[in-house]
């Protein structure tokens, strides 16, 4: 029921967007992704406790290209699927390596993002459990991440797929936690273990009072569900005094 002006700008848009779902296509087929870890530390000063799963894109002639620039398109596309997939089997097993190699105890975990097209997948239960078999992962050690905004999208099915995911014996995480519409009502319902505080909140920990008091909210509300509460992103000595 309106118009628009055609302008340039937009066929120059619509053909990088092309460009690069073509482009995605063939990461996918010629596997041109890495994936880097974030460690996870204690704020007590003890040694890391686990790591997350973050994935790049090493474009042959783009360079290093942002999840923020690909992931988006890979959701449209459904290309998340066998990307999402990858990621899965190779945090897995990277996991499972560095256990191998440098026995902790209790072992150190491994953090996977989950995006809402995987949710959605009636395999999804069965590709997580694949994983684990594979790599021989103790399923204790994978934890899957969601973000809120996932939650509020077919909430019943949602913890339906996060219960049977938890039978396997998986960890829940919900990221991002603070930047999203979830209800606190269905908050309680999910069968979910940890609240990840965004990295918003704790970039200004140290001199927004405003994040300051949504960070504590937040931590305070997981000790209230007996939920672990793990802070995005922290940089600096005086975010970990803070937090701590």
């Amino acid at each position: 029921g309106g118009y628009h002006i055609f302008e340039p700008g937009m066929q120059v848009a619509l053909m990088q967007r092309l460009e690069l779902e073509a482009d995605l296509q063939r990461a996918v087929e010629q596997q041109e992704f890495t994936l880097v870890y974030q460690p996870i530390m204690p704020l007590d000063g003890s040694t890391m406790s686990g790591f997350e799963a973050l994935i790049r894109w090493s474009h042959p002639t783009r360079g290093l290209v942002s999840p923020a620039d690909f992931i988006p398109l890979a959701e449209e596309t459904g290309l998340i699927l066998p990307i999402g997939r990858w990621v899965l089997h190779q945090a897995c097993q990277q996991a499972a390596r560095w256990q191998r190699e440098y026995p902790t105890d209790p072992p150190r975990t491994i953090s996977v993002n989950l995006s809402a097209r995987q949710l959605q997948q009636t395999s999804l239960v069965d590709e997580v459990a694949d994983a684990l078999t594979a790599s021989r992962l103790d399923p204790a050690c994978l934890i899957l991440e969601i973000t809120e905004s996932v939650l509020i999208q077919d909430t019943q099915a949602t913890i339906a797929k996060l219960t049977a995911l938890k039978e396997l014996g998986v960890r829940v995480a919900i990221d991002d936690f603070g930047t999203g519409y979830s209800s606190l009502s269905y908050l309680r319902q999910l069968p979910v273990d940890i609240l990840k505080v965004d990295k918003s909140f704790i970039d200004g920990v140290q001199e927004s009072p405003e994040a300051s008091a949504v960070a504590r909210a937040i931590i305070r509300l997981g000790h209230t569900l007996s939920l672990q509460t793990v802070a995005e992103g922290i940089e600096e000595s005086t975010q970990v005094n803070v937090l701590r």
